[in-house]
């Protein structure tokens, strides 16, 4: 019977180990080192097909490089407008920040997450001291109506009310004013005189707030929701896997309430990471008991994954207006849930 390679070699190394005893030892390691090179090519030739695959997916990925979802992949680009503040010229997302800036790069920080799913520390922000020092805060605080409000009829059309998420993108055309918080941060210039009014409360509370990432494009969006994609897949996972893990962490392109400039991502001075340990923190505390009172909402509360379709984050707060944050708040609510339970 023909020998196999493997047997051949071994056969080789056996007889040099008994002719020559000084090489036993050596032999007996390149026996071993034969039947591993053995394994390795049979399992290889045995699993063509997989690795064929294998490597047509991750040339697909190097060739595209674009995760979003089909229904964002074309005409999302110009699918909001944004009036710069004092201005009545629409501007365009791409237009409205610069492709790459130095905080871009560092507000990345707030997004790459490790293996366990914790944010990394945050090196830049602004202060609650650094926001409400402005010139810009002082004109805008003189706009805040303090006091209860009796609303009880709401509307979907309510801008306040828009509901964005993955089965919700933002309606193409859609159009708002953005207002400064500080130097180049900006949001819905609606919001900003509860903003700082509830920024100076918590301040008088002992509660110095830090804002970070109000309003951001689609096209930062997209290069976020990318990276968490290619984080995952440099795991091992598959696409689908990697598509689905990233888009309960950072939302669909598209799909953001960022991107029409009505949440936040707040913290604090005593605690600069955005992970679920926020919530456990007096500022995190002091945030889901008062927030209601300016308008604003946990929009990812815990335990409502399966409806928000995202994890919970104890740092995302959403403007909603005073009534209807009240009703969420104290109910328990999500937006979907709240905005579902309005009548046509």
């Amino acid at each position: 019977m023909k020998q196999t390679w493997r047997e051949v070699q071994i056969s080789k190394c056996i007889r040099c180990g008994v002719k020559h005893k000084w090489l036993k030892v050596p032999m007996l390691a390149e026996i071993i080192l034969i039947i591993c090179a053995e394994r390795i090519v049979r399992y290889l030739n045995g699993n063509k097909k997989r690795f064929v695959g294998a490597g047509l997916t991750v040339l697909v990925f190097l060739v595209s490089n674009s995760f979003s979802t089909p229904v964002f992949q074309s005409g999302m680009a110009e699918t909001v407008t944004v009036l710069e503040e004092g201005g009545v010229e629409p501007v365009s997302l791409a237009q409205a920040l610069p492709e790459s800036t130095e905080e871009e790069i560092r507000e990345e920080l707030f997004y790459e997450e490790d293996e366990i799913g914790e944010h990394d520390a945050i090196d830049d922000q602004y202060s609650v001291d650094e926001i409400l020092n402005s010139s810009v805060s002082h004109e805008l605080m003189d706009q805040y109506t303090q006091g209860e409000t009796e609303k009880t009829e709401f509307s979907k059309d309510d801008w306040n009310l828009i509901l964005v998420n993955k089965q919700h993108p933002v309606p193409e055309g859609y159009t708002f004013e953005l207002g400064t918080i500080a130097a180049s941060m900006k949001c819905d210039a609606r919001i900003i005189p509860e903003l700082f009014a509830m920024l100076k409360a918590a301040r008088a509370d002992g509660i110095n707030l830090i804002i970070c990432s109000p309003y951001r494009d689609i096209s930062r969006q997209t290069v976020l929701f990318n990276r968490k994609i290619q984080l995952h897949m440099g795991r091992g996972e598959t696409y689908m896997d990697a598509y689905k893990k990233a888009s309960q962490i950072v939302t669909v392109p598209g799909a953001s309430e960022h991107q029409v400039g009505l949440a936040l991502d707040i913290i604090c001075d005593t605690y600069t990471i955005l992970d679920e340990g926020f919530g456990e923190t007096q500022a995190g505390k002091w945030l889901q008991q008062h927030s209601k009172e300016y308008g604003f909402i946990l929009r990812y509360p815990e335990g409502k994954e399966d409806i928000t379709g995202i994890d919970y984050e104890p740092w995302h707060f959403r403007y909603v207006g005073k009534d209807a944050a009240t009703i969420i708040m104290d109910n328990g609510l999500t937006l979907e849930e709240f905005v579902e339970s309005i009548s046509e």
